[in-house]
């Protein structure tokens, strides 16, 4: 069967199709934040119908970055990109491929991709965060994404880890996404977050509030490992050295929680393999 993949995220939309579990066509495009989801539902159905020339599509499957209803399979909202608010996303991608359609949070996603077929394939419980433009967490169990009672679960980047800290997009204050994601950090320091994590003394000091939010998901979860996606996990070793020392440092030894943290083995693609795997297993 030929999966259709979409990920939708505040810097990038990507969409790939899969014939079986082979990837065949790929394409990348900025988000146009001004455009909202006018510009990019447009050059979806643009490339949808491009590739609908000489491929069927079966399926599709849509990891989103924001909030979503999966019950409903509706977007809830973006907090980097105005006007996705209730927005009919899946009934609207399934006309342009004219064919299922089943979407979700692109951090679940994130956790089904990396879980089957990346860095935690066979590790149970799983946790997958993605560090990007937001900030946002998937866990994956033995019988699945678990979402939650009003399918919320795993949305870590509001937590608070600096009370009194600055305030949030969300309208809180101090967040976990607030102190650390790309969309602050580019704002706060006036550089992108690439050159960020190229600069050690910078670094050392970031990851003190990164390791307060991913202790409170080691410490509440206890799972077999942690992946970081997203582009900032692409910093590698000069990221990830320093923020497995300050783990340590900051968990405490008694708990005997593991502290495996690892970057997403998919780099830009872990979403986009979870939407295949959340597309196969809706649809079979």
């Amino acid at each position: 069967m030929n999966t259709l993949a979409i990920d939708i995220g505040g810097t990038k939309f990507s969409l790939a199709l899969f014939a079986g579990e082979e990837m065949v066509l790929r394409e990348s495009r900025e988000t146009d934040r001004l455009g909202g989801p006018r510009s990019m539902l447009a050059q979806i159905e643009g490339i949808i119908a491009h590739w609908r020339r000489d491929h069927k599509i079966d399926r599709c499957g849509i990891g989103f970055g924001g909030p979503v209803d999966f019950g409903k399979q509706k977007v809830t909202l973006s907090t980097h990109v105005e006007g996705w608010s209730e927005n009919p996303l899946v009934e609207t991608v399934s006309g342009f491929c004219g064919a299922p359609v089943v979407m979700d949070n692109d951090a679940n996603v994130g956790a089904l991709g990396e879980g089957h077929y990346g860095a935690g394939r066979g590790l149970r419980p799983l946790f997958y965060m993605t560090l990007s433009t937001g900030i946002g967490g998937g866990i994956l169990t033995e019988h699945g994404v678990y979402r939650g009672a009003d399918w919320y679960a795993g949305e870590l980047g509001h937590l608070t880890i600096r009370p009194g800290g600055p305030e949030c997009l969300c309208g809180s204050f101090g967040c976990f996404e607030r102190m650390c994601c790309g969309l602050w950090l580019e704002r706060d320091h006036g550089r992108p977050a690439k050159e960020l994590m190229q600069d050690a003394a910078f670094v050392e000091s970031y990851v003190v509030d990164l390791s307060l939010g991913l202790k409170a998901a080691i410490m509440l979860l206890n799972p077999m490992r942690v992946v970081i996606g997203g582009g900032i996990s692409k910093a590698g070793d000069a990221l990830f050295l320093p923020l497995r020392k300050e783990l340590r440092r900051q968990i405490t030894a008694w708990s005997r929680a593991r502290i495996d943290v690892m970057p997403a083995a998919l780099a830009d693609d872990s979403v986009l393999y979870g939407a295949l795997a959340l597309a196969e297993e809706t649809y079979p």
